[in-house]
């Protein structure tokens, strides 16, 4: 019989923010209570792109947002529209989460009848120095702003998106003119804040390394062939120019083993180039909006952050939280209704606030589980096939169970146990308390 261990005894490292997401639930301000919600799953910490929607609400967030003149004066407190980035920024703030700041701009998905904001900066270098007093007006209370204490800044969003210019809804330029954007932008801002975390720049990931037909060496006339293509000649680039890299951040809505391999390729190819240290972030995730508000949807989503706990990866950010997106699994588009994937970050941020993370292994296929001690012990277990699953646990005794399931809904429930085994219903997402 398969079997499920924990050993409490065993710490093995630190429970990280593998429930992080894209975007509140709402902007500018909490109008539905969702953000109670968010606290009540300690949510972590928020990435700001493509904030408000198409355009990012043509007032939140980007760039061109937030300085709407490129011609004017960059340090001219005037220059700039902070408004609607304040208010929503002020709404995170009273609930302790913390910003993941993307400087540049949202997607545009019609960019072929008109493309705006997708242009390389006409000049780097005052580019450069708008994204520095973007950062003093939230850190450093530049232009009576704030004190907010970012840490994470992300360079750009899939610039890698298409091979052809014209065809590319995130970037209109080339490769290099990425490049030689990013290397003046964070040498700049390492220079001049040396104690925030300056990276990017968001990947749009590693999909051709399951096509057995794509080889790194040679080029892919394929557009995820170009994805891979893009990631080897960006380090090449920044690794010659000792460009400063903190993080690396990347995309994926593959299943959960190709994610778990492209992980380990990005960290791998990243020591290779010199930026070991460098944190990994996988910030834009989604296993499939066809399950949106199903027992399945919640199973899928636990399931990737049990298995990227274990991986080399610093940081999950779910894509995305907004609720009136496609893509946003936990609440409705009425704001009104929690779905059952909710309660999976709500799972998982009981495990981190435990903190450190403790020895767990499974020997059944599809099941994952994630242990945690700290001022209790705790474990989410997670089932996602679609029938029961027999399990004999070797663990201490069972106090209490907070289930997430077809039936259930974060519902304290008295789990029977036969001779030590546990019967798992399909779908399930329980948060295990041990005595």
């Amino acid at each position: 019989m398969d079997t499920l261990k924990i050993d409490f005894n065993n710490i093995t490292g630190k429970i990280k923010p593998m429930h992080a997401v894209n975007n509140p639930p709402t902007v500018p301000s909490d109008t539905y209570g969702l953000y109670e919600k968010v606290k009540e799953a300690h949510i972590p910490y928020v990435r700001l792109h493509d904030t408000g929607g198409l355009f990012g609400g043509a007032h939140y967030v980007d760039i061109e947002n937030i300085f709407t003149d490129f011609g004017a004066d960059e340090n001219d407190p005037a220059s700039y529209d902070f408004a609607f980035t304040d208010k929503l920024l002020e709404s995170m703030d009273k609930i302790g989460l913390k910003p993941f700041y993307r400087l540049g701009c949202t997607i545009e998905n019609y960019h072929k009848i008109k493309a705006y904001h997708i242009f390389p900066p006409a000049d780097p270098y005052k580019w450069e120095r708008i994204c520095e007093h973007i950062i003093l007006h939230y850190n450093e209370g530049w232009a009576d702003g704030y004190h907010f204490g970012i840490e994470y800044w992300e360079i750009w969003n899939e610039p890698d998106n298409e091979p052809e210019i014209g065809d590319n809804p995130m970037w209109r330029g080339t490769q290099e003119e990425f490049f030689e954007l990013y290397d003046i932008t964070a040498k700049h801002l390492k220079a001049s804040f040396p104690f925030l975390k300056i990276g990017g720049y968001a990947s749009c990931g590693f999909y051709a390394l399951s096509d057995a037909d794509f080889s790194e060496t040679a080029h892919s006339t394929s557009r995820v062939g170009y994805f891979v293509e893009f990631f080897h000649n960006f380090f090449k680039y920044i690794s010659e120019k000792n460009s400063p890299l903190d993080f690396f951040s990347w995309h994926s809505y593959a299943g959960l083993r190709e994610n778990v391999m492209y992980a380990a390729y990005a960290k791998e190819k990243l020591t290779q180039y010199g930026y070991g240290n460098a944190e990994v972030i996988f910030n834009e995730w989604n296993p499939g909006i066809h399950n949106r508000g199903k027992a399945v949807d919640a199973s899928n989503i636990a399931a990737v952050m049990c298995a990227m706990q274990k991986t080399s990866t610093d940081m999950c950010m779910y894509y995305d939280g907004q609720a009136d997106s496609t893509y946003c699994g936990l609440f409705s588009g009425d704001f009104h209704k929690v779905f059952k994937a909710y309660y999976a970050f709500r799972a998982f941020g009981e495990l981190y606030l435990l903190k450190n993370e403790v020895f767990s292994d499974t020997t059944a296929d599809g099941v994952y589980v994630c242990a945690a001690s700290g001022e209790k012990k705790a474990a989410m277990i997670v089932n996602s096939n679609s029938g029961n699953v027999d399990i004999k646990l070797d663990t201490p005794d069972i106090l209490q169970c907070f289930a997430t399931d077809e039936t259930h809904d974060y519902e304290a429930i008295e789990l029977k146990l036969n001779d030590g085994v546990l019967t798992l219903p399909p779908y399930a997402v329980w948060l295990v308390i041990f005595e």
